[in-house]
Formats: structure tokens, sequence, C-alpha cells
């Protein structure tokens, strides 16, 4: 039986985005299953590999990581029709810290959209332990939940409560995310960004109204948060986040740069910081999202900018890459 031909969002080389023709998937292998792809979100990491910015990277790449669908066949005790969201982030299940419960930082990990190719087509075949069902959502929320795992898992690593005082650095789509969670465990959350328009955004659809665009005014009768999350991407703005960090608190890198960061050690030991590192998300974060979701505590409406269609993304892309502060979420529509 020949494979049917279906559109595939294709980054080819840095700065060339196409929809390509190829077959898609007719059958899954013994614990995989056939999902039919509903709606996908473009994610920063997307617009890296457009720019050729991503180092763990091979071109050409079907991208797309952020992704809802329906199960295409009553397979693995999936119903055909069930919505679910992807966990894309394929983990070995052998190595050291899949062995301890930690397969977000698998050493062999393999992320959908970028180690391998994404789901930025019509249908995709999945392991079924990647998969999740999400009953009280629609298919564009469901699209969401990937990246907002993310922030909510950087918030679990930090061990935030509603006695601290939060910085979030980089008030993208990943920050807001973090900002988003850390209220919800009742912490005081402020924001640092020098783009205003991400500043506006997240005050008048959010109402984190505590916002600040220079470390200055940040610190300005301060003695410094309990906890500061990074999500700026960018080595200056890492480095310079250590002095916000109080005596006694913590430094979450949630983006990754490709440099060496450096910090003055005095610095960091007077204060007895922790430095945490955030990958990826497990299982929870994904649960406690689409909970929050599901209860009202995260407005999805107020996080999606646009919603477009696969066909008329060569189009866009260049231009959504180019400018991308006043956008927080854009989510691409497959084609039924």
């Amino acid at each position: 039986m020949n494979n049917m031909s279906a559109p595939f969002g294709v980054i080819e080389e840095p700065g060339k985005f196409s929809i390509q023709q190829r077959p898609e998937p007719v059958a899954a292998p013994d614990g995989w299953v056939l999902v039919d792809i509903c709606a996908v979100g473009l994610c920063g990491t997307d617009y890296h590999i457009f720019e050729g910015k991503h180092p763990f990277l091979q071109y050409p790449r079907v991208i797309g990581h952020e992704l809802s669908g329906r199960i295409a066949e009553d397979k693995a005790g999936w119903r055909k029709g069930d919505l679910v969201v992807i966990n894309p982030y394929l983990a070995c299940g052998a190595c050291h810290a899949c062995r301890r419960g930690k397969p977000n930082c698998c050493e062999n990990i393999e992320v959908l959209g970028v180690h391998r190719d994404g789901g930025l087509t019509t249908r995709v075949s999945v392991p079924s332990g990647n998969l999740i069902a999400a009953e009280g959502l629609s298919a564009q929320q469901a699209a969401m939940v990937e990246f907002l795992a993310i922030g909510a898992h950087a918030v679990q690593r930090s061990g935030v409560t509603a006695e601290d005082k939060v910085l979030v650095t980089g008030a993208g789509p990943i920050g807001l995310g973090a900002a988003l969670f850390a209220r919800l465990k009742g912490a005081g959350v402020s924001l640092l960004d020098l783009d205003s328009k991400r500043l506006n955004l997240a005050k008048e659809r959010f109402g984190l109204t505590d916002c600040y665009s220079d470390i200055a005014t940040a610190l300005e009768n301060n003695e410094g948060y309990d906890a500061v999350f990074d999500a700026t991407g960018h080595k200056g703005a890492i480095e310079a986040g250590f002095c916000l960090v109080a005596h006694g608190g913590s430094y979450v890198l949630v983006s990754v740069v490709k440099e060496d960061i450096t910090f003055s050690d005095p610095e960091f030991h007077k204060r007895e910081m922790r430095l945490i590192g955030s990958r990826n998300a497990l299982s929870g974060d994904f649960d406690w999202v689409m909970s929050a979701i599901r209860d009202g505590s995260i407005d999805t409406d107020a996080l999606c900018s646009e919603v477009i269609r696969l066909k008329d993304l060569p189009d866009r892309f260049a231009d959504l890459s180019a400018d991308r502060s006043g956008i927080i979420k854009v989510i691409v529509e497959l084609e039924t």
C-alpha cells in the first residue's frame, strides 16, 4: 500500500521555510499510535531554527513540537477521535536520568521538531506513552500546553512559595508561563524586559503590572528576589541577573545559550545562592497546566495572538520571525 502524500512544514535551511509534499504515515509500530494533528504552536525554538541559531539541529527539518491532535485509530488503549496533547520529548527510558524519573533531561533525548522531524503536518506517529488525554480542552488550548509546561516545570524546580518575591527576566511566551505559574503558587511576581511591547501585553492581558525595563529600577528599594527566572536566551542578560537574586535566593536558568556563562564567585557564595537549570517538562507539569486551563486560572484566549492556516505560513514565517515583540503565541491550524 502506497502512502498518501501530505503537506509538511519544513525549514530547508536557515531563512527558508516551505511546505513539502511527503508520504503520510499509514501504520504505527508496536507501542506507537497514529495521531491526526489539529493545531501547532509556533515556538521561539522554531524561529531560532529558521534563523540558523539552534545548536543541535540538522537541516532540512520538519518543525513543530507544540502539538494537539486526535487519535487516528483504536490502539494501545486509545480510542479514535480522542483529543490529545503530544509530549514531544522522546526519552530512551534507560539512561541515568530516565531511571531516576527525569526523562525531561534524558541523555539521549530526541525532541520532535528539533532532533527529529516534528508535527507541522497532518498526521504523525508517536509513542503511546507520549500522549496525554486532553478532555475539556479545545484543540487550540491543547496546542499551548507544552510551552506553558516549560514555565510550570521551572516554577516547580524553584520551590517557590507564597512567601516569595519572584522576578522573571524576559517576558516572551516562556517567561510569561513562568510568571503565571509562579503567581498561581501565590508568589509576588515582577517582570523585567527591555521590550515595552512585551511588558504592555503582560500588563493588559494578565494584570502583571509590576514591570521593569532596566535592572537598576528592578532593584530600587529592593533587597533582591527570592527567585529569579531567566527566560531571555541572552548571555549578557543571564550574567547580569546574578545581582538580582536575594541572599538565600535561587536563580533558575530556563533559557539556554551557546556561550559560556561567567559570574563572580564571591557574589554567588555570599548569597548562598542556588543556581538551577530547568529543561523541558515532566508529566506532572503537563497535568498542572491542563488543570489550570480547565479551571480558568490560565487564560488561553489572552495567550493566543493569531490563528493561521498551514497553507499561509510560507508567506508569513519570515515576518513572524523578524518581529516577535508583539506576539505571544501563534497557532497554526491544520486543514481537515
